[in-house]
């Protein structure tokens, strides 16, 4: 199986031991406490589920400045975004503090930090890492604003984790962790795998986009992968998307070729920087190849439509990443074909009439009750998505 990043085995940062856990969660009551927002909180736990090895915590000012401008730390490490925990408190101290959870009633402790370094980030240093890593310093970014509203005190050091959040308990058969999902891939039997990163719902597209990357990389399963943490609004909730995308794979996948798990991290909505990120999680939860498709993590027209799969060729060293990426045209329903293709393969006589709908067109129909095209999206999955709709009228 192909290696995590950065290191041999991989180095999950969930305190597995019982006994050790509960040793820490004792000592953690006694601890001075700091209450997490939800990107730090979602670097945790993703930092315990081994996928952003080989990090064993959060970055320090110099590492964070050299990744927003260069993808390295000050080591040499590759590394697409800066993984930090930013914080407005001002009162914090070097030493051994409990990091407590935002997302979930009471704020339990998610880890415990040996806080290393304690820096001031400025205003125009902030600004500058966000122009980095989001290519815009529009307000109107999702990810610029939440990424210049966390603080400008900057937390580094190694963390142990000692739970995962709300993840693990609201999505108990989707959640998994890098280590689990390597574990699964390996007892399936499968030699070669493909990973589909998803925030929304599949339609007809998303799942011959699968298939093909399938097919001509001659991979044994696909992982599909779905975010499970926040969105921005009007996006669908994860248990919806949870629903659609069992109930695609139950009606038209064969059995043993298709994964359905999800990750606990809030969406960056960083586009180029944000897909190398995906590629490295995938690598380090066993996938062999990345499906890069248009707008790849994109939001609104920040990002040309295929600027995710140009940085792999402009801005990641050759090695710096094991894993490949499969790029995707823009793929949809062609009429004349009688099936769904990519677009730039379509013969001259087949490109204009594909069935292409905006998401704005889709929700409308379908809180009217109104299921989409059988050629945009299944029944069964447009039946959960009217359900949906239909009951937040």
């Amino acid at each position: 199986m192909i290696k995590p990043h950065g290191s041999d085995t991989l180095n999950p940062l969930y305190v597995e031991d019982d006994a050790t856990r509960t040793a820490l969660q004792a000592e953690a009551e006694g601890l001075p406490s700091l209450l997490l927002n939800s990107a730090a909180a979602a670097n945790a736990v993703m930092m315990a589920g081994g996928y952003f090895n080989p990090l064993t915590g959060y970055m320090n000012k110099a590492d964070a400045l050299s990744v927003a401008s260069d993808l390295k730390t000050t080591g040499g490490l590759f590394f697409p975004v800066p993984v930090l925990n930013l914080t407005q408190a001002d009162d914090v101290a070097t030493g051994r503090i409990a990091l407590r959870d935002p997302n979930v009633d009471g704020h339990p402790v998610l880890a415990i930090m040996d806080v290393e370094a304690v820096e001031t980030v400025s205003d125009e240093e902030l600004r500058q890492m966000a122009e980095q890593i989001f290519g815009t310093l529009d307000d109107a970014h999702p990810g610029v604003s939440t990424f210049l509203s966390l603080g400008n005190t900057l937390l580094s050091g190694p963390i142990q984790v000692l739970n995962f959040s709300y993840f693990a308990s609201d999505f108990p058969d989707t959640f998994r962790t890098a280590v689990e999902i390597r574990n699964e891939i390996a007892e399936r039997g499968w030699n070669k795998t493909v990973a589909f990163q998803t925030r929304n719902p599949m339609h007809r597209a998303h799942e011959e986009l699968c298939r093909m990357a399938q097919e001509r990389l001659g991979a044994d399963g696909i992982v599909i992968h779905m975010l499970l943490g926040k969105l921005k609004k009007g996006d669908i909730p994860a248990d919806v998307r949870d629903n659609c995308i069992r109930t695609m794979v139950d009606h038209y996948f064969p059995p043993n070729t298709v994964m359905i798990t999800g990750y606990g991290f809030d969406m960056l909505y960083a586009g180029p920087r944000e897909a190398v990120l995906h590629a490295l999680f995938r690598q380090n939860m066993g996938a062999d190849y990345l499906i890069v498709g248009r707008d790849h993590a994109g939001v609104g027209d920040y990002y040309g439509a295929f600027d995710a799969q140009t940085i792999f060729d402009e801005q990641v060293p050759e090695g710096a990443l094991d894993i490949e990426i499969f790029r995707a045209d823009h793929t949809a329903y062609s009429k004349k074909l009688d099936r769904v293709v990519m677009m730039r393969e379509a013969p001259d006589h087949a490109k204009e009439d594909f069935v292409l709908l905006s998401g704005t067109k889709v929700r409308e129909m379908l809180g009217k009750g109104m299921a989409p095209p059988p050629e945009f999206s299944r029944p069964e999955v447009a039946k959960v998505l009217m359900d949906y709709y239909q009951s937040i009228q």
